[in-house]
């Protein structure tokens, strides 16, 4: 099996900046692709972003966070990155992260495309 394993989130007031990360182990270290995703109360899961693993250049964004948030990884420790700047109350959700074992380019954008999922972990953005 494989696990991936989000951190970071936390409460932070609008404006300010955050980094999650993601640390894959195991099936899930052999990755194609990582994403981003999130879920804010009574709302559907959306995409954020998402990186392929061996061409860390190629990457793709959501509109809504595209030039506040960067997804970078570190292949040596298996973890992927998602640096968030700017936030505002609306980017509150808990955030997850998932593997896509398959050869996907450009990374796709769609949850139930990616094989592995982690347990998500909580931004609140205060205004």
């Amino acid at each position: 099996q494989g696990q991936a394993v989000e951190s970071g989130g936390g409460l932070v007031q609008a404006g300010g900046s955050l980094r999650l990360s993601c640390t894959t182990s195991g099936r899930a270290s052999r990755t194609s692709a990582v994403g981003w995703f999130r879920q804010a109360p009574g709302k559907d899961r959306e995409f954020v972003a998402a990186i392929n693993w061996r061409i860390d250049s190629i990457t793709k964004y959501a509109d809504t966070v595209k030039g506040r948030f960067s997804i970078s990884r570190d292949s040596a420790k298996n973890t992927v990155f998602l640096e968030m700047n700017a936030l505002k109350p609306e980017d509150t959700a808990v955030y997850y992260c998932a593997v896509d074992l398959a050869s996907q380019l450009p990374p796709k954008t769609a949850w139930s495309t990616y094989d592995i999922r982690g347990q998500g972990t909580q931004v609140t953005v205060s205004s």
